[in-house]
């Protein structure tokens, strides 16, 4: 029996990596009767010993994982936002954050089209730029040129399994290119109608970039909160997850309860007023969603 990990899926079949041999494997018909299935990303035990195709027989346990793109065991997200075209939008942005919250995956935002901005336009992504330093998250305002000589965004991707996040548009595809141009992937101008670009994938691979591996689909297509609680929500904001201790009540939601450590340093400007606001928002969706049985 021998051990890997799944670096491609393709239409029933894993490309399992053992060392420096990639070998095409199915799952066990055992892996379907427990209603498992394999992701790009798991560790397994295989049947190696036929060069032509081998034998999934059991899965790891997984640190995380996702359902869009499929895949196991993500170290961080490479959020990618963008300055403007489409205009940068932290809305959006903090649901990506919380999303990676609640998967334990570490995030790192990259903003780019920095060479686009006017200087009074340059001078407020910076004050967002400084604002999620100051949560604590690794954050990148890069222009195209830093695109063109990379080095200091592939050292984010050194050791690390990641995924790319963000919405259409805002140069993923160019990024991952820039890392590794082997990938050749296609990008699409924005359509000024849409205000939005395109990006169609087949299947998840984990491609070498940076000395790591990142999944060539973008992450988080799906943005919803079904899987997060109220009383989570609060956690996968690092600045209020830090303050909960400080409330007066246990299972605190920040919200409208007496006592809240978390309005009082909102209200006198120690906590982001933005950030809160999109908490509150994303805490109204969660209580106001359907209950699934």
């Amino acid at each position: 029996m021998a051990e890997g990990r799944i670096m491609k899926a393709i239409s029933g079949f894993y490309y399992v990596k053992s060392g420096d041999q990639v070998i095409q494997c199915r799952g066990r018909g055992v892996l379907r009767k427990q209603k498992i299935t394999p992701l790009v990303g798991d560790f397994v035990e295989f049947d190696g010993t036929h060069p032509e195709e081998g034998y999934i027989f059991s899965i790891k346990s997984r640190r995380n994982m996702l359902n869009r793109p499929p895949v196991a065991n993500v170290d961080q997200a490479i959020i990618v936002s963008s300055a403007i075209m489409p205009d940068f939008n932290p809305l959006l942005l903090d649901r990506f954050l919380v999303l990676t919250e609640l998967k334990r995956i570490s995030p790192v935002i990259v903003i780019t089209k920095k060479d686009l901005l006017s200087d009074k336009e340059l001078e407020s992504i910076e004050a967002y730029q400084d604002l999620y330093k100051e949560v604590g998250y690794s954050t990148e305002l890069i222009s195209s040129r830093e695109l063109e000589e990379p080095d200091r965004l592939k050292s984010h991707f050194s050791g690390q399994v990641s995924v790319i996040a963000g919405q259409s548009g805002v140069g993923k595809s160019s990024l991952l290119n820039a890392i590794n141009p082997s990938l050749e992937l296609k990008t699409d101008d924005i359509s000024k109608s849409l205000g939005r670009g395109k990006h169609t994938t087949k299947h998840v691979e984990l491609v070498e970039a940076g000395n790591g591996l990142v999944a060539d689909t973008p992450g988080f297509s799906s943005l919803d909160f079904n899987e997060v609680t109220s009383g989570e929500l609060g956690d996968c904001f690092p600045e209020i997850a830090e303050l909960k201790v400080n409330c007066r009540f246990r299972g605190c939601l920040h919200n409208k309860e007496p006592g809240c450590a978390v309005k009082e340093v909102v209200s006198n400007g120690e906590v982001s007023s933005s950030r809160y606001s999109h908490y509150l928002r994303f805490l109204d969706e969660i209580k106001s969603r359907k209950p699934r049985y």
